[in-house]
């Protein structure tokens, strides 16, 4: 099988991987339903529900829908990665704006000195750009993430 043949099955198979886990992360936007009224979200709040992520990333690697539908523009979610963990090379359709709630992160974007975010630390990652992501703490990271566009992650081979 030619390179390039096999990169587009892989591709596919992250793509559709990444597809089954947003529909499975839009059953449980419910929570944060648009009622018109306001509402509070924290990583241990009773009533959120954390669900898997794509198939590339940790084992225990989860997502949890804060606000919006995930297949929609401007959805909100909360993104956790296990201590000591590393989110593989990939991209996103959107522009993230995030903030460290928890842990401490880095995050190697492609041409750029790594990044370390301490709690409270704001972060842009614009559309496209590929990037690694480390949880360098013992304790959880947990990320809060303002998508654009709908909600996704393609993994790639390496920068």
């Amino acid at each position: 099988m030619s390179e390039r043949r096999t990169r587009s099955s892989r591709t596919l198979t992250h793509l559709a991987s990444a597809a089954a886990a947003l529909v499975l992360v839009f059953t449980w936007s419910a929570a944060g339903a648009d009622n018109g009224k306001a509402f509070t979200w924290n990583p241990d709040s009773p009533g959120l529900e954390w669900g898997p992520c794509p198939n590339f990333m940790p084992a225990d690697c989860a997502i949890a829908v804060l606000q919006g539908d995930p297949a929609e523009p401007n959805a909100d979610v909360f993104f956790r990665l296990p201590g000591h963990s590393t989110a593989p090379h990939h991209w996103h359709t959107s522009a993230e704006r995030m903030v460290l709630i928890s842990g401490k992160m880095q995050v190697d974007y492609d041409g750029q000195e790594p990044v370390t975010l301490l709690p409270g630390t704001y972060a842009y990652g614009p559309t496209r750009l590929a990037h690694t992501t480390h949880c360098r703490s013992d304790e959880d990271c947990i990320l809060f993430i303002a998508f654009e566009e709908p909600v996704d992650a393609h993994a790639t081979d390496g920068p």
